[in-house]
């Protein structure tokens, strides 16, 4: 092995959860695919980590999965299904997502259980609050720009926090594309970044779990200091 490929294959492995859609154009194709934006494994990579992608599975895979990899990351995508944290449907909840769902919340369980680092962005965030007890707001203004556009807004960091020790920065400007947020906190997570209206925009587990969430999405900026701090931890 060459010292570049040493190099290569000593940085942490990390799992990002991704989309599963019936119909994706490419090509001359038009089928079901397992689809991740590109921003996820460009941050991922550029955070010093490598990217596998974890398509929808069996749930109960989920734990030798997760017992594979240095590092999980739960991505953004449709709203978690309002069933699954005891609440009626809003008129303004997305369809349904009831594999990936399943599968992320069986991949999130794993990792706590077995102390590997994990980040949920944006959705992910919202799925690791409801896999610890904790609700959601169904619909909220002001945190999309538009239909198919992203936004920026500032987050603060609650001090003495992981995420502050990451980004310790009194205010930072993030990409945002939302309309769901933490309403009643999961068991045992700690509010650790706000934004100005007072969503809760960063969630975490007390130390010495590395378990961070961010209702943002970096992977559509150029700041990778969450993503190094989970490829640290995954080290």
């Amino acid at each position: 092995m060459s010292e570049s490929e040493s190099a290569v294959s000593s940085r942490p492995l990390i799992g990002v959860s991704t989309y599963l859609d019936p119909q994706v154009s490419w090509g001359v194709w038009r089928l079901p695919a397992a689809l991740l934006p590109a921003g996820y494994p460009r941050l991922v990579r550029a955070a010093g980590g490598l990217t596998a992608m974890l398509p929808p599975d069996d749930p109960a895979h989920a734990g030798a999965v997760v017992a594979r990899l240095d590092g999980v990351v739960v991505a953004g995508g449709p709203d978690v299904e309002p069933e699954r944290y005891g609440a009626v449907r809003d008129e303004r909840t997305g369809p349904p997502a009831r594999e990936r769902d399943s599968w992320e919340l069986a991949l999130i369980e794993a990792a706590l259980a077995s102390g590997t680092p994990l980040l949920g962005i944006c959705r992910g965030m919202q799925l690791m609050n409801v896999a610890l007890g904790g609700t959601l707001i169904q619909h909220m203004d002001g945190h999309a720009e538009a239909v198919g556009v992203f936004g920026t807004h500032s987050v603060k960091p609650v001090p003495d926090t992981l995420y502050a020790s990451i980004v310790p920065d009194a205010s930072t400007d993030v990409p945002t594309y939302h309309h769901q947020a933490v309403d009643r906190l999961g068991r045992d997570l700690i509010v650790s970044a706000y934004a100005e209206d007072g969503t809760v925009e960063a969630v975490e587990l007390p130390r010495p779990a590395w378990a961070l969430g961010v209702q943002w999405h970096p992977e559509m900026g150029e700041d990778t200091r969450v993503m190094a701090a989970l490829v640290r931890a995954a080290s």
